[in-house]
């Protein structure tokens, strides 16, 4: 089966891809559409992708949104993870988040992701969160994975996502948790499979 994916985020594919049953084909459209994600949740932006570029490609798709919620900032930067301090790099946006934090005994966050599955042929639509629970270090360490793994510690180990590299991250990372979930409970409707 081929469902592609609503993306242009190589880093994104790479990891949908590990956690893929093996009869499924995931395939990348360069399609030149804007989608504005103007969501108020991650399922939200999830959604509005995978209908879009459902509608443009008339083939099943899977879409994502995905960032990092800081519980001393109130969740920041949130559903604004990617476009917070627009046009600057992942380094400057984390070197940003360690001033914000530099006062806070609190560091505790999590990175969540919204997963979306949508057929424009059926109409069938099923969306579901996955998190990672962690901390934000106090200092960027590590310069695997992408966005700002590099500063994010999840429960249960002392190094950033930036340090512990792919087989961690598949294993645990947010990404990987809603997308397993989702195809698990694409295969019990049969809708794939």
């Amino acid at each position: 089966m081929r469902i592609c994916v609503a993306t242009k985020n190589g880093n994104k594919l790479h990891e949908i891809k590990l956690v893929l049953p093996s009869f499924v084909e995931l395939a990348i459209e360069d399609l030149d559409i804007d989608v504005e994600e103007d969501g108020d949740t991650f399922i939200e932006n999830s959604v509005i992708k995978a209908i879009e570029y459902g509608k443009h490609l008339d083939e099943p798709v899977v879409a994502d949104d995905s960032g990092l919620s800081i519980e001393a900032l109130d969740g920041f930067p949130g559903v604004m993870s990617a476009r917070y301090m627009d046009g600057h790099n992942y380094v400057e946006k984390m070197e940003s988040i360690l001033t914000l934090l530099k006062n806070s005994d609190d560091r505790s966050a999590k990175f969540i992701c919204a997963a979306t599955y949508f057929n424009p042929k059926t109409k069938f639509l099923l969306s579901i969160e996955g998190y990672v629970h962690g901390s934000i270090a106090h200092e960027i360490r590590g310069n695997l994975g992408f966005g700002y793994d590099p500063i994010f510690i999840p429960d249960g180990y002392d190094q950033t996502f930036g340090e512990l590299g792919e087989e961690v991250k598949r294993a645990i990372s947010h990404r990987s948790n809603a997308f397993k979930k989702l195809f698990d409970l694409l295969l019990k409707t049969g809708e794939i499979g």
